[in-house]
């Protein structure tokens, strides 16, 4: 792991001084919803790739990929959330926002998970053709690709030319925000008039079900995560903006990780196939009692 500026020879102190019950507070809160988020979307991840009826639909590769972002989220909590890490510029103790980047490659998936449905429904013969699952995966690498190769310039260019390129990318993330929102809305509009009009069959009840998950996933990350990203812009562009003593105590970062059980959660509340997959494939071997019930 990628360590800089460490403020302490023998190691990287913890991120909380234990001086008040908030500091147990803190420190408590962000070890169980590291576990949690584990817990979640790791069974997820586990119940899609087992499962070749899901693996064989483009919208549950989209799922796996985010699931398998939530899951290493869960995980890089263990270190941002109970050690004293500072991401950014400038960074203490920090991964080189290769840690945060995660929420990146979540923002792409999301996107691409959009263009997906509305190809999907709106779109189905040109949807049938050219979107093969090829393609779908394709995408999916490519967020791990786009974002991840724009973190390993910022460490390696000056720090001057690192600023430009950090803003160049708080930028463009408006503009896919702004794209996320009109989706979003466009789809709205397609899962409330549009498939009422179709006929009755599997195929809209996949539609329906998958827009009715992408909608509230949407939603709910940018409900999560839009209070970091305007504090950011506001810091930059303004000067202004709040600052915290690390990322335990960052508020809005803290929000934007809420993604990581959210996203799963309306993914297990919203398929039902996935449901009785995750009970089949997971919990059912590690409680026998819930799969025979």
């Amino acid at each position: 792991m990628f360590l800089s500026n460490s403020t302490d020879s023998g190691g990287v102190p913890l991120s909380v001084d234990f001086d008040s019950p908030v500091d147990y507070l803190i420190f408590i809160s962000q070890l169980l919803f590291a576990t949690a988020a584990v817990l979640v979307a790791g069974p997820v991840a586990i119940t899609i790739c087992s499962t070749r009826a899901l693996r064989l639909q483009n919208r549950f590769i989209f799922m796996l990929n985010t699931s398998i972002c939530d899951t290493l989220v869960g995980f890089s909590v263990f270190y941002l959330g109970l050690f004293d890490v500072q991401e950014g510029y400038p960074s203490r103790n920090g991964t080189y926002n290769m840690l945060p980047s995660l929420l990146g490659v979540n923002i792409m998936t999301f996107l691409f998970a959009q263009f997906d449905r509305y190809f999907a429904v709106c779109h189905p013969f040109i949807y049938t053709r050219f979107v093969t699952r090829a393609v779908v995966i394709t995408a999916n690498i490519y967020c791990w690709l786009q974002v991840y190769a724009q973190s390993i310039i910022l460490s390696f260019v000056p720090l001057s030319k690192a600023l430009e390129v950090y803003v160049f990318g708080i930028i463009s993330l408006q503009i896919i925000v702004f794209t996320k929102v009109v989706m979003t809305i466009k789809l709205y509009v397609i899962a409330r008039y549009q498939l009422e009009r179709d006929p009755p069959s599997a195929e809209k009840e996949n539609n329906k079900e998958s827009l009715r998950i992408i909608i509230f996933v949407v939603i709910s990350f940018l409900v999560l995560w839009c209070p970091s990203f305007v504090n950011v812009i506001i810091r930059f562009v303004g000067g202004g903006g709040l600052t915290f003593r690390n990322e335990a105590t960052n508020l809005f970062a803290i929000m934007a990780r809420l993604n990581a059980v959210c996203t799963p959660s309306v993914y297990i509340w919203g398929s039902p196939a996935l449901r009785e997959a995750m009970v089949r494939t997971v919990w059912g071997r590690v409680c026998p009692r819930c799969k025979a019930r």
